[in-house]
């Protein structure tokens, strides 16, 4: 029998394979694609990720690859005007650690090559969990392709869609009627943008624009996002490349520029689902967007999933050569939630309020956002105190 089984093998599933093992906890991870691999391109990571990261010796294995940037900007995306902006080497000096931008598939290989390292970790693919059964001592996990494991205790980190989740939460998805379409290209090809070595964000009328470089500044991310106005009027094919044209053919010279060199063959409609105070049962928990899926403007999808690893490998008992009890690993799994519920659903919450300060569309809300942003004074941090400072963190993981 397994000590402890996780569904997904993307980045939350990875990392808190790797964290538990430096526990002293055996891992089986079953992943559902042929091969682990990560869909999209730019990953930004705060200091309240990066300094777990630290801790946990992986952060020296991802700066090489990684971009520093100077600043946080915002702009108006229609008349071009630089609203205000973090310095984030004084992000650096206040919390600890640095603010990141790299590629999602980066910061994957290198969870991956860790993980692959630990002689405590089994990894599969082409493993897709289809149906689970906890069994009171134990759980039961199936997957399509015939393979049945039994474990200790089971992790979903199946994502958005968790087959897990159903085990403990029955709500559905909810679509915000935005689409996002992404892309990179090589840094020389960025032509005239605003600073290169900036994590830039374009506000518009119900849309927004991320660009960044990535890969040691090789690479040049793009992100369009946009409120759908097919999906609002019902269409079933909605938020396409045409409608991604028009939606951004009104805004100013350099953001209407980078929309072309978007990829087109993929789109993201972007879904969330409403926090929830539970994310375990029995010997089942859940971690990443499997339990708190978010929308993205706040950047912290992927960091908060790893930071659920990061809680489990610190609130799990040790082993010794009996199993888990189930008082034990309900109080393990208790303790977990307790560091992490709260936080990762005002995460959630707060990521809903920050798009709709993004892609506020009348005139006179337009002009209120503007104002606000243009007086703040550079060097005020009050509004991510909260999520940067070390009161977000949780217990250190082991080591490499």
């Amino acid at each position: 029998m397994d000590q402890v089984i996780i569904a997904g093998g993307g980045i939350g599933g990875l990392g808190a394979a790797l964290m538990l093992a430096r526990q002293g906890v055996a891992v089986r991870l079953l992943e559902r694609a042929p091969a682990f691999g990560e869909v999209g391109a730019g990953l930004q990571l705060g200091p309240n990720i990066t300094r777990m990261l630290d801790e946990a010796g992986v952060l020296e294995k991802i700066l090489p690859l990684s971009v520093q940037p100077r600043r946080l900007v915002f702009l108006n995306a229609a008349s071009g005007e630089e609203l205000t902006h973090l310095d984030l080497a004084d992000v650096r000096e206040r919390y600890g650690a640095p603010y990141i931008v790299l590629h999602r598939s980066d910061l994957l290989q290198a969870l991956l090559d860790a993980a692959r390292a630990e002689p405590a970790i089994t990894l599969h693919t082409g493993h897709q969990v289809t149906g689970v059964q906890d069994q009171g001592d134990h759980v039961v996990v199936r997957c399509a392709n015939g393979a049945e494991y039994t474990g200790q205790l089971l992790i979903g980190a199946d994502g958005l869609n968790s087959v897990v989740r159903k085990e403990i939460v029955d709500d559905e998805p909810i679509c915000s009627g935005y689409v996002a379409y992404r892309g990179t290209m090589p840094i020389s090809d960025a032509g005239p943008r605003a600073a290169l070595d900036d994590v830039v964000v374009w506000m518009g009328p119900g849309l927004h624009l991320v660009q960044y470089p990535v890969r040691a500044g090789k690479l040049y991310n793009q992100v369009a996002v946009f409120r759908s106005r097919e999906y609002l009027e019902g269409k079933q094919d909605w938020g396409t490349p045409e409608e991604l044209d028009r939606t951004y053919s009104g805004m100013c010279e350099a953001v209407r520029t980078a929309i072309p060199s978007l990829q087109r063959n993929h789109r993201w409609p972007m879904y969330d689902r409403e926090p929830v105070r539970n994310w375990s049962k029995g010997r089942i928990t859940l971690l990443g967007d499997a339990a708190h899926p978010m929308l993205q403007y706040l950047a912290q999808g992927a960091g908060q999933a790893l930071l659920d690893g990061a809680a489990l490998a610190a609130t799990l008992p040790p082993l010794g050569g009996a199993p888990w009890g189930g008082d034990a690993l309900a109080s393990a799994l208790g303790g977990y939630q307790d560091l992490r519920v709260g936080f990762a659903g005002r995460v959630q919450s707060t990521a809903r309020v920050w798009g709709d300060i993004w892609h506020v569309d009348e005139p006179v809300p337009t002009l209120l956002r503007d104002e606000v942003f243009r007086s703040r004074d550079i060097r005020d941090y009050h509004l991510v105190d909260w999520l940067y400072g070390t009161g977000a963190a949780v217990p250190a993981p082991a080591a490499v």
